[in-house]
């Protein structure tokens, strides 16, 4: 049986343009929180994964997931950006035949997509999911790129290394590869489609 690439879920942003007292990640969505939902959907596609996150979201991912499955990184390097926790994340988890780049703010991504991005990985070093042409993800890479994995800083991600290698787009039929919560306005038209989701208009 083949090893599936491991997902590093990123949960350690401050949030700030969500604004109020409640961080975004912890915002009621459906029966769950919007990180508790997007880490539904890591567990239920079968990957192994790795949840970074700091302290003040701890319990709301370990709501779901094992303390083995949870790396806590102090507040000072999360806000060293998000390049310093896919870092984090990916030195976690070395001996990973790949590693899938998925932010914790994105609970209306599939299952589908999820996996579809896995199995590209078998035959690219970078591959990430595409709705209508425009890159969504996760963006997933090949277990040649733990060098470079393991270098970033900053808040550029790891925009540059899918610059510097051929990356694969996977055309999925799923909008939800592009939706991230940034903004309470955000956060209402998730919960919008989660109730049509429920009621099966959706």
């Amino acid at each position: 049986m083949r090893q599936r690439p491991t997902i590093v879920v990123l949960a350690a942003g401050q949030g700030n343009r969500f604004g109020g007292p409640v961080h975004k990640l912890e915002q009621p969505l459906g029966a769950s929180t919007v990180l508790g939902k997007t880490l539904g959907q890591v567990i239920a596609s079968g990957c192994p994964f790795i949840v970074v996150t700091t302290a003040r979201l701890a319990p709301t991912a370990l709501a779901q997931v094992a303390r083995r499955d949870l790396l806590v990184v102090p507040d000072e390097d999360a806000r060293r950006g998000v390049g310093h926790t896919i870092a984090a994340g990916v030195s976690e988890r070395p001996a990973a035949s790949g590693w899938l780049v998925l932010p914790g703010d994105m609970p209306m991504i599939s299952v589908a997509s999820i996996q579809a991005v896995a199995d590209a990985l078998d035959e690219h070093p970078i591959a990430f999911s595409q709705y209508r042409g425009r890159r969504g993800h996760p963006v997933g890479f090949g277990s040649e790129l733990f060098s470079e994995l393991i270098a970033l800083e900053g808040d550029e991600g790891a925009r540059r290394i899918v610059a510097r290698y051929p990356a694969h787009a996977v055309a999925v039929d799923d909008p939800g590869v592009l939706v991230d919560i940034d903004t309470p306005e955000d956060l209402m038209r998730a919960r919008d489609s989660e109730r049509l989701l429920r009621s099966g208009v959706a």
